[in-house]
Protein backbone atom coordinates (compact mmCIF):
# COMPACT_ATOMS: atom_id res chain seq x y z
CA UNK A 1 0.00 0.00 0.00
CA UNK A 2 1.21 3.50 -0.96
CA UNK A 3 0.59 6.03 1.66
CA UNK A 4 1.21 9.56 1.09
CA UNK A 5 1.79 12.17 3.78
CA UNK A 6 -0.18 15.81 3.64
CA UNK A 7 1.16 18.86 5.38
CA UNK A 8 0.10 22.81 5.87
CA UNK A 9 2.49 25.43 4.75
CA UNK A 10 3.36 26.39 8.71
CA UNK A 11 5.89 23.27 8.14
CA UNK A 12 8.51 25.59 6.84
CA UNK A 13 9.99 22.62 4.97
CA UNK A 14 12.87 23.59 2.71
CA UNK A 15 11.64 22.62 -0.53
CA UNK A 16 13.94 20.56 -1.59
CA UNK A 17 13.08 18.15 1.14
CA UNK A 18 9.38 18.40 0.73
CA UNK A 19 10.23 17.37 -3.30
CA UNK A 20 12.52 15.00 -2.14
CA UNK A 21 10.15 12.99 -0.03
CA UNK A 22 6.66 13.87 -2.14
CA UNK A 23 5.13 15.53 0.48
CA UNK A 24 2.01 17.54 -0.69
CA UNK A 25 1.80 21.02 0.98
CA UNK A 26 -1.49 22.74 1.31
CA UNK A 27 -0.95 26.05 2.01
CA UNK A 28 -2.71 29.12 4.64
CA UNK A 29 -2.64 32.52 3.51
CA UNK A 30 -2.53 35.63 5.01
CA UNK A 31 -3.44 38.96 4.38
CA UNK A 32 -2.13 42.71 4.50
CA UNK A 33 -4.65 45.31 4.59
CA UNK A 34 -6.85 43.96 1.67
CA UNK A 35 -4.27 42.25 -0.63
CA UNK A 36 -4.06 38.28 0.48
CA UNK A 37 -1.33 36.31 -0.04
CA UNK A 38 -0.68 32.30 -0.69
CA UNK A 39 1.92 31.34 2.07
CA UNK A 40 5.62 30.45 0.31
CA UNK A 41 4.06 31.21 -3.06
CA UNK A 42 2.68 35.14 -3.31
CA UNK A 43 6.10 36.75 -1.46
CA UNK A 44 9.91 35.90 -1.24
CA UNK A 45 10.94 35.89 2.45
CA UNK A 46 12.79 39.11 1.99
CA UNK A 47 9.57 40.77 0.50
CA UNK A 48 7.79 39.26 3.19
CA UNK A 49 9.98 40.94 6.01
CA UNK A 50 10.25 43.99 3.81
CA UNK A 51 6.36 44.35 4.08
CA UNK A 52 6.38 43.55 7.99
CA UNK A 53 8.89 45.95 8.81
CA UNK A 54 6.48 49.18 6.88
CA UNK A 55 3.18 47.80 8.25
CA UNK A 56 2.40 49.30 11.62
CA UNK A 57 0.10 45.73 12.12
CA UNK A 58 0.91 42.06 11.15
CA UNK A 59 -0.38 40.28 8.64
CA UNK A 60 -3.53 38.26 9.20
CA UNK A 61 -2.89 34.10 8.84
CA UNK A 62 -6.09 31.95 7.83
CA UNK A 63 -5.92 28.24 7.58
CA UNK A 64 -6.87 26.91 4.65
CA UNK A 65 -10.69 26.35 3.44
CA UNK A 66 -11.67 22.45 4.28
CA UNK A 67 -11.82 22.37 0.28
CA UNK A 68 -8.11 23.14 -0.36
CA UNK A 69 -7.48 19.53 1.51
CA UNK A 70 -10.44 17.71 0.10
CA UNK A 71 -8.90 18.59 -2.87
CA UNK A 72 -5.45 17.60 -2.07
CA UNK A 73 -6.76 14.11 -0.72
CA UNK A 74 -9.06 13.52 -3.96
CA UNK A 75 -5.73 13.89 -6.05
CA UNK A 76 -3.80 11.86 -4.40
CA UNK A 77 -6.02 9.12 -4.33
CA UNK A 78 -6.60 10.01 -7.96
CA UNK A 79 -2.46 9.04 -8.04
CA UNK A 80 -2.55 5.68 -6.71
CA UNK A 81 -2.92 6.00 -2.99
CA UNK A 82 -3.54 3.51 -0.68
CA UNK A 83 -3.83 6.03 2.40
CA UNK A 84 -3.00 9.60 3.51
CA UNK A 85 -1.82 10.80 6.56
CA UNK A 86 -1.52 14.44 7.52
CA UNK A 87 0.43 16.13 9.86
CA UNK A 88 -1.01 19.65 10.78
CA UNK A 89 0.33 22.05 12.95
CA UNK A 90 -0.90 22.78 16.83
CA UNK A 91 -4.54 22.80 16.72
CA UNK A 92 -3.88 25.07 19.94
CA UNK A 93 -2.16 27.57 16.99
CA UNK A 94 -4.63 27.04 14.23
CA UNK A 95 -7.93 25.50 12.69
CA UNK A 96 -5.63 23.83 10.23
CA UNK A 97 -6.37 20.58 11.52
CA UNK A 98 -10.04 21.62 11.89
CA UNK A 99 -10.17 22.08 8.14
CA UNK A 100 -8.23 18.82 7.20
CA UNK A 101 -10.63 16.63 9.40
CA UNK A 102 -13.48 17.79 7.24
CA UNK A 103 -11.48 17.85 4.19
CA UNK A 104 -11.38 14.36 4.80
CA UNK A 105 -14.98 14.05 5.25
CA UNK A 106 -16.04 16.26 2.12
CA UNK A 107 -13.34 14.02 0.51
CA UNK A 108 -15.58 10.60 1.26
CA UNK A 109 -12.81 8.94 -0.57
CA UNK A 110 -12.72 5.02 -0.27
CA UNK A 111 -9.63 5.02 1.32
CA UNK A 112 -8.08 5.43 4.84
CA UNK A 113 -6.73 9.00 5.95
CA UNK A 114 -5.78 9.94 9.30
CA UNK A 115 -5.25 13.55 10.82
CA UNK A 116 -2.21 13.71 13.11
CA UNK A 117 -2.01 16.87 15.70
CA UNK A 118 2.02 17.97 15.55
CA UNK A 119 0.77 20.16 18.34
CA UNK A 120 3.75 22.00 17.54
CA UNK A 121 4.62 24.55 14.36
CA UNK A 122 7.50 25.86 11.94
CA UNK A 123 10.14 22.71 12.05
CA UNK A 124 8.91 21.88 15.11
CA UNK A 125 5.83 20.56 12.83
CA UNK A 126 7.86 19.89 10.05
CA UNK A 127 10.39 17.00 12.11
CA UNK A 128 7.57 14.87 12.39
CA UNK A 129 6.25 15.39 8.80
CA UNK A 130 9.68 14.36 7.53
CA UNK A 131 9.56 11.20 10.06
CA UNK A 132 6.12 10.44 8.82
CA UNK A 133 7.32 10.93 4.84
CA UNK A 134 10.32 8.23 5.37
CA UNK A 135 8.14 5.89 7.04
CA UNK A 136 6.17 5.80 4.11
CA UNK A 137 9.36 6.04 1.68
CA UNK A 138 10.25 2.33 3.30
CA UNK A 139 6.63 0.81 2.80
CA UNK A 140 5.17 1.30 6.55
CA UNK A 141 1.78 1.11 6.94
CA UNK A 142 -0.95 3.78 7.72
CA UNK A 143 -1.31 2.20 10.87
CA UNK A 144 2.38 2.22 11.89
CA UNK A 145 3.18 5.36 10.65
CA UNK A 146 0.27 7.03 12.86
CA UNK A 147 1.75 5.00 15.85
CA UNK A 148 5.09 6.44 15.20
CA UNK A 149 4.86 9.77 14.56
CA UNK A 150 1.90 10.47 17.63
CA UNK A 151 4.82 8.66 19.62
CA UNK A 152 7.60 11.41 17.84
CA UNK A 153 4.85 14.12 18.67
CA UNK A 154 5.16 13.37 22.64
CA UNK A 155 8.76 13.06 22.36
CA UNK A 156 9.07 16.67 20.48
CA UNK A 157 10.99 19.96 21.90
CA UNK A 158 11.07 23.16 20.12
CA UNK A 159 13.35 25.80 21.71
CA UNK A 160 13.81 29.62 19.88
CA UNK A 161 15.26 32.85 20.74
CA UNK A 162 13.71 36.06 19.48
CA UNK A 163 15.73 39.07 18.09
CA UNK A 164 13.22 41.62 18.45
CA UNK A 165 9.52 42.61 20.33
CA UNK A 166 8.46 44.51 17.84
CA UNK A 167 6.16 41.64 16.38
CA UNK A 168 5.04 40.49 20.19
CA UNK A 169 4.28 43.99 20.38
CA UNK A 170 2.28 44.60 16.94
CA UNK A 171 0.11 41.78 17.84
CA UNK A 172 -1.20 42.46 21.22
CA UNK A 173 0.80 40.11 23.23
CA UNK A 174 3.14 43.00 25.02
CA UNK A 175 2.84 46.58 25.75
CA UNK A 176 4.17 48.97 24.19
CA UNK A 177 6.09 50.81 26.87
CA UNK A 178 6.82 47.10 28.46
CA UNK A 179 8.25 46.49 24.85
CA UNK A 180 10.50 49.62 24.83
CA UNK A 181 11.46 49.20 28.10
CA UNK A 182 12.47 45.49 27.19
CA UNK A 183 14.50 46.36 24.00
CA UNK A 184 16.30 49.26 26.07
CA UNK A 185 17.19 46.81 28.74
CA UNK A 186 18.36 44.15 25.10
CA UNK A 187 16.15 41.64 26.66
CA UNK A 188 15.77 38.49 24.13
CA UNK A 189 12.86 36.34 24.79
CA UNK A 190 13.10 32.73 24.87
CA UNK A 191 9.79 30.99 23.63
CA UNK A 192 9.17 27.05 23.79
CA UNK A 193 6.20 25.14 23.03
CA UNK A 194 4.08 22.98 25.78
CA UNK A 195 1.14 21.13 24.84
CA UNK A 196 0.85 22.78 21.91
CA UNK A 197 0.97 26.19 22.61
CA UNK A 198 3.65 28.98 22.63
CA UNK A 199 5.33 29.16 25.87
CA UNK A 200 8.05 31.54 27.78
CA UNK A 201 10.95 29.43 28.44
CA UNK A 202 13.08 32.05 29.60
CA UNK A 203 15.21 35.41 28.46
CA UNK A 204 18.59 36.84 28.10
CA UNK A 205 20.45 40.24 28.07
CA UNK A 206 21.99 39.75 25.19
CA UNK A 207 21.54 37.43 21.34
CA UNK A 208 24.41 35.66 22.25
CA UNK A 209 23.29 34.68 25.83
CA UNK A 210 20.39 33.51 24.66
CA UNK A 211 20.96 31.44 21.93
CA UNK A 212 23.90 30.20 24.73
CA UNK A 213 20.73 29.03 26.60
CA UNK A 214 19.01 28.00 23.78
CA UNK A 215 22.20 25.46 22.74
CA UNK A 216 22.48 24.26 26.74
CA UNK A 217 18.57 23.20 26.95
CA UNK A 218 19.44 21.26 23.71
CA UNK A 219 22.06 19.44 25.17
CA UNK A 220 20.75 19.15 28.73
CA UNK A 221 18.04 16.80 26.77
CA UNK A 222 21.31 14.33 25.85
CA UNK A 223 20.63 11.73 23.49
CA UNK A 224 18.41 12.98 20.50
CA UNK A 225 17.08 12.58 17.10
CA UNK A 226 15.58 14.19 13.91
CA UNK A 227 17.11 17.87 14.96
CA UNK A 228 16.45 20.87 13.09
CA UNK A 229 17.05 24.43 12.90
CA UNK A 230 14.90 26.88 12.23
CA UNK A 231 15.67 30.29 11.46
CA UNK A 232 14.30 34.08 9.89
CA UNK A 233 16.77 35.47 7.61
CA UNK A 234 19.56 34.92 10.40
CA UNK A 235 23.13 35.51 9.17
CA UNK A 236 24.34 33.93 12.33
CA UNK A 237 22.49 30.20 11.72
CA UNK A 238 25.90 28.96 10.72
CA UNK A 239 27.29 29.93 14.02
CA UNK A 240 24.49 28.40 15.92
CA UNK A 241 24.36 25.38 13.51
CA UNK A 242 28.02 24.29 14.84
CA UNK A 243 27.57 25.39 18.89
CA UNK A 244 24.92 22.72 17.93
CA UNK A 245 27.38 20.12 16.23
CA UNK A 246 29.87 20.30 18.96
CA UNK A 247 27.57 17.63 20.84
CA UNK A 248 25.77 16.29 17.98
CA UNK A 249 26.94 15.03 15.25
CA UNK A 250 24.04 13.88 13.03
CA UNK A 251 21.74 15.55 10.10
CA UNK A 252 20.90 19.01 11.04
CA UNK A 253 18.38 20.06 8.95
CA UNK A 254 17.58 23.56 8.47
CA UNK A 255 14.53 25.35 7.41
CA UNK A 256 13.32 29.18 7.11
CA UNK A 257 10.58 30.41 9.22
CA UNK A 258 8.19 31.38 6.55
CA UNK A 259 5.25 34.07 6.93
CA UNK A 260 2.73 31.79 9.32
CA UNK A 261 5.32 31.33 12.05
CA UNK A 262 7.55 34.61 11.07
CA UNK A 263 4.84 37.50 11.40
CA UNK A 264 4.50 36.21 15.44
CA UNK A 265 8.48 35.99 16.34
CA UNK A 266 9.55 38.31 13.60
CA UNK A 267 13.10 38.45 11.36
CA UNK A 268 16.34 37.17 13.30
CA UNK A 269 13.70 34.17 15.37
CA UNK A 270 16.37 30.89 15.68
CA UNK A 271 15.73 27.87 17.11
CA UNK A 272 16.17 24.19 16.93
CA UNK A 273 13.76 21.03 17.37
CA UNK A 274 14.16 17.11 17.80
CA UNK A 275 13.21 14.21 19.59
CA UNK A 276 14.15 12.90 22.95
CA UNK A 277 14.66 9.81 23.09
Amino acid sequence: MTVRIVTDSACDLPQKLVEELGITIVPLTFRFGDEEFVDRASLTPAEFWSRCSASPVLPQTAAPAPGQFAEAFKQLAKEGAGAIVAVMISAELSATKQAAEQGAKDAALSIPVRIIDSRAASMGEGINVIAAARLAREGKGVDEIVRTVTSLVDRTKVWGALDTLENLKKNGRIGGAKALLASALAIKPIITVKDGKVAEGGKQRTRSKALSFVVEQFRADGDVTNVAVLHAQCADVDAFVAQLRETYKGEIIIGDIGSVIGSHTGPGTIGVTYHVK
